[in-house]
């Protein structure tokens, strides 16, 4: 650590509340253990979980940072016992637990990928939660199989643009809602098949107007709720619904009978607390089917905004007043 200052900047605060409770702090620059490295943050993720978290409503998982900051890019610069020597100066980007925003984080290296040349430190930050996130619901939860049809809600989201533009380069037929005619025509520009303004029309009846009554084979779902009862009419026989979220609250009212006749499966999963062994398997499938697609150029995040790591209470208020259009990401 000799070449490494002592303390670094960082994101914190001390009580939950709204984004302005967000605020520069001075920590310690942690050390890396087994299997962990250190990295030198160039650009971090934002992503709802991270409000959640500031709301006070998502602790991190035992072990973890309490700086929020679920995604990172940067380059490595110090070694945990264990870690392959060839890395160091290495760009990465990774799916972290805690910390990313701050000058140093922590990462284990099975977390991992390199940043391919073309790619910038910006795309790359706003690139693992969101890819390993759907990657998991939609093709491992999922079962998505090439000439399926996906309703994704939240279409102009983080998730929702990945899930567009991972189901375009996997053979899926996207269907997503939005708030609005604009983030629906934005929708379309990144490669959805029908988008559809849930507050001007029923997505149930435009789902079975779209698919001409069979209806679509998976549903990702952040909403929850009473949305619940109206995704499964959407859902053709053998679908499957995949909840990621529980933004429109975490109860549902389901009738069990059409689940059983029609053969549905109901699942869902959060991604932070899962153990590291899965973590680190699922970045070797993405490592494996999809990175090839990110070193071609063909995969790119949707880029909303970039704010300074000390404007990450505006970034924050941007994603909360839902403007957004895909990412926005820190800059340290």
């Amino acid at each position: 650590m000799a070449h490494l200052p002592a303390m670094m900047t960082a994101i914190g605060f001390e009580q939950p509340g709204g984004p302005d409770v967000l605020h520069p702090v001075r920590l310690a620059v942690p050390r890396p253990g087994p299997g962990e490295l250190l990295v030198k943050v160039a650009c971090a993720g934002v992503n709802r979980p991270d409000a959640v978290q500031r709301q006070g409503h998502y602790p991190p998982p035992p072990g973890a940072s309490p700086v929020p900051g679920l995604e990172i890019s940067g380059e490595v610069v110090m070694l945990g016992e264990g870690v392959d020597p060839v890395l160091p100066g290495q760009r990465v980007c990774a799916l972290v637990s805690g910390g990313g925003y701050a000058e140093y984080c922590l990462a284990r290296a099975d977390h991992c990928l390199p940043v391919p040349d073309g790619l910038a430190m910006d795309e790359a930050a706003a690139l693992p939660e969101t890819l390993f996130t759907v990657w998991h619901n939609v093709f491992e939860r999922g079962w998505a199989c090439e000439g399926e049809t996906l309703l994704v809600h939240g279409g102009t989201s983080g998730i929702g643009t990945m899930a567009i533009m991972l189901g375009r380069l996997f053979g899926l037929n996207v269907i997503v809602t939005c708030g609005s005619d604009e983030k629906c025509a934005a929708a379309l520009a990144i490669g959805a098949a029908h988008a559809i303004n849930y507050r001007t029309g029923d997505f149930v009846s435009e789902v079975a107007r779209i698919t001409a009554g069979a209806g679509v084979q998976i549903v990702l779902d952040m909403v929850s709720g009473d949305y619940v009862a109206r995704n499964l009419k959407c859902l053709a026989d053998d679908g499957r619904h995949v909840t990621i979220a529980v933004q429109g609250g975490t109860r549902a009212e389901i009738n069990m009978a059409q689940v059983m006749m029609r053969r549905l499966t109901l699942t869902g999963s959060t991604l932070r607390p899962r153990s590291d062994t899965f973590k680190a398997l699922l970045a070797q499938e993405i490592a494996r089917e999809v990175w090839p697609l990110v070193e071609a150029g063909e995969l790119r995040p949707v880029m909303d905004r970039t704010f300074p790591l000390a404007e990450a209470a505006a970034a924050h208020a941007r994603m909360e007043a839902g403007s957004h259009v895909g990412k926005i990401v820190l800059r340290v």
